[in-house]
């Protein structure tokens, strides 16, 4: 499938999940594939770090060991917390999904999902800062530009890139694919603290709604989280939506400092002492917020093109799913001859993210914006968390855990909506 005076068959830039899964999935079917990361493992990534079974399919795809021998912790389900009541959801028995989460730092992971690629025979190469696309007299994308470690330049060439270098786009940006500012955004800030009491937590725990103690209990804007790591820390952070009337205008900081605050003395958050390292932030591009997925050339993966999920900001399965979508794509695109043939069956990356996803992403759209109000997610809360059906079925709605065939009545509902709504 290689032509001649290329370097790869595929250039993916960016070793992240999305990243490392299409380089993984690319090169198992036996194409020659250049991972480029800019940065040099092992290294830290603002994440909450928690794994839905989603994810977790897509690691066991990938022949990732997920025992607690290797360094995973495990969890039964969501402790969702919320109008004074506390819920303990396990994750739903499905066919199509496993029955547990994971939690794991991202300082290697990425680098254990991009060991995994270069086992299954892509080539990685860090310390490698790509820059912006190479054209041809068409316009088409045929390579890349980048600085290598010693700041050298470089280019290499490939007749696909997959774009896969996160929120920033910046590669999507050089073709002139810009962010859409009707889709859903958000910004999340975490830190990480040790805790003994909370470090090793069989359920990852919600917080709907966050309390100050310097401010008479106010509340606070946001959501916030605590995931347990199993090594004598935990993973904290809060999140705010484009939605809210606070996006853009605080300080994410010290929101959560004001948060942990409040929380039970028992727990270590409250202690400054116990604290590992300043709270980090990250946006979190929601909903398809960057089209067209695929572009002369180019296809974007994961956070590149806008697809963590809204309903729960979760951003690591759909990057390796992404990636994965796109490995197989790029697969029978090159097995036909360039042009026209080629063209089509590239394009059918997009369309293919639009029928897994589009209509659940414009059911979470709606979601974003109802929730930004603060008088709909009080009473969302007060009649909501009293009913454990109910929640279970949010539960399945916000995680994107159903089975397509064969489930009960909560699947097909929810696989109804989404087959209805529009695509986003």
């Amino acid at each position: 499938m290689t032509d001649t005076g290329k370097d790869a068959d595929v250039i993916v830039v960016g070793a992240g999940p999305g990243g490392s899964s299409a380089a993984f999935h690319l090169a198992r079917h036996g194409l020659r594939v250049l991972l480029l990361e800019k940065t040099e493992f092992p290294r830290e990534k603002v994440c909450g770090d928690g794994l839905t079974p989603r994810a977790v399919k897509q690691l066991i795809k990938m022949g990732i060991d997920t025992t607690e021998e290797k360094g995973w912790l495990r969890n039964r389900g969501l402790r969702v917390i919320g109008g004074g009541i506390r819920l303990e959801l396990d994750w739903p028995e499905l066919a199509s999904f496993p029955d547990y989460g994971l939690t794991r730092t991202r300082m290697d992971f990425d680098q254990m999902l991009a060991t995994a690629a270069t086992d299954a025979g892509a080539i990685l190469r860090t310390g490698t800062n790509v820059g912006g696309p190479i054209l041809d007299r068409t316009g088409r994308v045929v390579g890349v530009t980048a600085t290598g470690p010693d700041k050298e330049p470089l280019e290499f060439r490939a007749p696909l890139v997959i774009a896969a270098d996160g929120v920033s786009g910046r590669f999507a940006l050089a073709l002139g694919i810009a962010k859409r500012e009707d889709r859903p955004m958000g910004v999340a800030v975490r830190q990480y603290f040790r805790s003994e009491t909370r470090h090793d937590d069989d359920y990852l725990e919600s917080w709907l709604e966050l309390r100050s103690r310097e401010s008479g209990d106010k509340l606070l804007p946001g959501y916030g989280w605590i995931f347990g790591l199993g090594d004598g820390r935990v993973n904290v952070g809060l999140g705010v939506l484009n939605s809210s009337v606070a996006y853009g205008k605080t300080n994410y900081r010290t929101l959560l400092t004001d948060w942990v605050d409040n929380t039970p003395a028992e727990w270590g958050l409250s202690d400054p002492a116990n604290a590992e390292g300043k709270p980090q932030g990250a946006a979190l591009p929601m909903g398809f917020n960057r089209v067209p997925h695929y572009s002369r050339g180019v296809l974007l993966v994961g956070d590149s093109g806008g697809m963590v999920n809204p309903f729960n900001g979760e951003g690591i399965a759909y990057a390796m799913e992404s990636g994965e979508l796109a490995a197989e794509i790029a697969v029978q695109g090159l097995a036909r001859p360039s042009g026209t043939a080629r063209e089509r069956a590239l394009a059918h990356y997009p369309a293919e993210l639009k029928a897994r996803y589009g209509g659940y992403y414009r059911l979470g759209n709606i979601f974003v914006k109802l929730i930004g109000q603060p008088q709909i997610m009080r009473v969302a809360t007060k009649h909501g968390m009293p009913h454990p059906t109910l929640m279970r079925f949010v539960l399945k709605l916000l995680a994107n855990l159903t089975d397509p065939r064969g489930g009960d009545a909560m699947d097909r509902v929810i696989n109804a909506m989404t087959r209805l709504a529009p695509a986003a």
